[in-house]
């Protein structure tokens, strides 16, 4: 199974037919980007704890509905995919054998909008099991990309290993729908694609350092830290792919990205 980093944007993807990232998400099986997964687990943006914590849920998970001020229909929207304990306990023994000595389980938490968003695009159904790892924003994007290395073995096992986010992610800086890209987000996405295309995964490791207008794009790395246990997943000399490309609001970039292993 290949990585992905998917791009969600705003809420609103889950109803607004205007937002290109949507059709792209809608159109997920017949692209055929990967095979049917035995389960999914997503690194959300949405979920930010002190130590990496999976949520392990034996019914349906519950949906989240983790943003304000929408319309008033897009709080009855629901995606009660089956949780996936089994795959959650392995994601556990998976981080403390690389060395995370503590992971935590979260018995009650659903899935957030990072995750039933995009899902509910991409598998309508909401018939495969899913469970989601918590990213950790006080730490780096190299303990990101380390926990995406030992999460490797599970692409083996036919798990879809998904980081949703954004590529650009300032909500202090959105504007209105048909308002030019302003440079920073530009400039900044523009280096983020350069980079990953090219292999450059040190670079993205340390993105704050190397990356244009990195604050000005992430002025929280929450949305952004998904990416790099995606990158970390698919492994060292994987190959990046640029699956999908848009703008909302101004400064919300839409690009995902696919990690494909590369073969010894």
């Amino acid at each position: 199974m290949d990585t992905f980093y998917i791009s969600h944007g705003s809420p609103t993807l889950s109803i607004d037919e205007e937002i290109p990232a949507r059709h792209f998400l809608k159109a997920w099986k017949d692209k055929g980007f990967c095979r049917r997964p035995t389960s999914i687990l997503v690194v959300s943006g949405h979920w930010d704890t002190p130590v990496p914590s999976v949520n392990v849920i034996s019914g349906p998970n519950q949906t989240i509905h983790d943003f304000y001020n929408f319309p008033k229909h897009m709080y009855k929207l629901k995606y009660p995919a089956p949780g996936a304990p089994e795959l959650a306990k392995r994601v556990k023994e998976l981080l403390k054998a690389s060395g995370f000595e503590r992971v935590d389980e979260d018995r009650k938490r659903g899935l957030d909008h990072g995750a039933w968003v995009p899902l509910m695009l991409m598998y309508p159904e909401a018939d495969i099991p899913g469970c989601q790892l918590s990213v950790q924003s006080d730490r780096d994007g190299t303990y990101h990309y380390n926990l995406g290395k030992a999460l490797a073995p599970l692409k083996e096992e036919g798990v879809l290993i998904m980081g949703s986010g954004s590529a650009t992610h300032n909500l202090r800086n959105i504007l209105r729908r048909d308002s030019p890209v302003p440079s920073w987000a530009l400039d900044f996405d523009s280096w983020l694609k350069d980079a990953l295309v090219e292999g450059r995964y040190e670079d993205v490791n340390h993105w704050d350092e190397k990356a244009p207008c990195a604050k000005l794009a992430h002025p929280w790395p929450d949305h952004f830290y998904p990416l790099h246990v995606a990158m970390g997943a698919a492994g060292e000399n994987a190959k990046a792919k640029l699956i999908h490309h848009s703008w909302d609001m101004g400064t919300l970039s839409y690009a995902s990205y696919q990690f494909t292993a590369a073969i010894n």
